[in-house]
């Protein structure tokens, strides 16, 4: 059984107060397409969504980051046509909060996909070198078949990008591929 993460894909990220901007504007319609095709196959499908809280001093991310995907913010929401696939399939998709890197921290990730018997998760979304990264590090520890969409990731530091790829498959043993 598999499983689509889709990671932080919104506005914030793209093109707003933490902009991964063009690489991510680029992968806009794969991430449409993969999540589109998730949901038509029956797979589980996650929305692993950023959550700040305004003005928090106490989160570590207060200190390297400007504010983003802030509750209640239009940053927050999901970018361009994904949007449109997670309101035509809402019932579909698992919307998750996060509130660290890795979607595996803090929240009911493991156990929503253990209870459906996932072993295999495809992850997509940005940044590649941190949030992409983070979750599949995770995920790695945590014994589940990785596979990174290239065509779907994508970072605000190329060198990063690059780096996280060959990471992916050089540390994690995931399936590095794109369409």
């Amino acid at each position: 059984m598999r499983a689509l993460i889709v990671i932080d894909f919104t506005n914030d990220f793209v093109d707003g107060n933490l902009p991964v901007g063009q690489p991510a504007i680029d992968i806009e319609p794969r991430i449409s397409q993969l999540t589109s095709e998730f949901v038509q196959n029956g797979d589980y499908v996650v929305m692993a969504v950023d959550l700040h809280e305004d003005n928090d001093p106490y989160h570590p991310e207060s200190k390297l980051f400007p504010p983003h995907n802030v509750r209640g913010t239009r940053g927050r929401e999901l970018y361009g046509s994904l949007k449109t696939v997670y309101e035509a399939d809402q019932d579909s998709i698992y919307w998750m909060d996060k509130t660290r890197y890795s979607a595996f921290s803090g929240t009911d990730l493991e156990i929503k996909l253990r209870e459906r018997g996932i072993t295999d998760l495809h992850l997509i979304g940005v940044c590649t070198d941190i949030c992409v990264l983070h979750t599949a590090v995770d995920a790695y520890n945590k014994g589940f078949t990785i596979t990174v969409h290239e065509d779907a990731v994508a970072s605000f530091n190329a060198d990063g990008h690059k780096w996280a790829l060959n990471h992916f498959r050089g540390s994690l043993g995931a399936d590095v591929v794109k369409a």
